[in-house]
Order: C-alpha cells, then structure tokens, then sequence
C-alpha cells in the first residue's frame, strides 16, 4: 500500500486538496494499483515553521521567479 506524504504551506483550499489526493491517487491508479491502497496525506504546515534561506518562509518573498 503506498503511503504520499504531501508537506505544503497552510492555507491551501479544500478544492485544492481534494484535487492534489485525486491527482496523485490516479497517478498509482495508472500504475496498476488499486485505488483503495493509496493513502495520501497532506501536511500544512505555517510559513513561520518553513525555513527558506536561512530566514522563515514567511519572511521570504516566496513569488519570486528564480534567475
């Protein structure tokens, strides 16, 4: 049975999150897994909690495009 662990930025729909479970449950699906073994679990977590260089997430500018 796989098990996904999904770690993302607090705050993300419920819509969202329901389409990142379908999503990654059919990526298995295609694979030749039944979709009642796919557990999926997604972890908010607070920008102040995610460090990004050097600083908490929420202290960096994170919509920036990178060079």
């Amino acid at each position: 049975m796989p098990i996904v662990e999904v770690k993302m930025w607090k705050g993300v729909s419920e819509d969202a999150v329901e389409q990142i479970i379908s999503g990654i449950t059919k990526v298995f699906v295609e694979l030749g897994i039944p979709e009642r073994a796919v557990a999926v679990i997604i972890q908010e977590i607070p920008k102040t909690h995610w460090g990004l260089e050097g600083k908490p997430a929420s202290k960096v500018r994170t919509d920036a495009k990178p060079p």
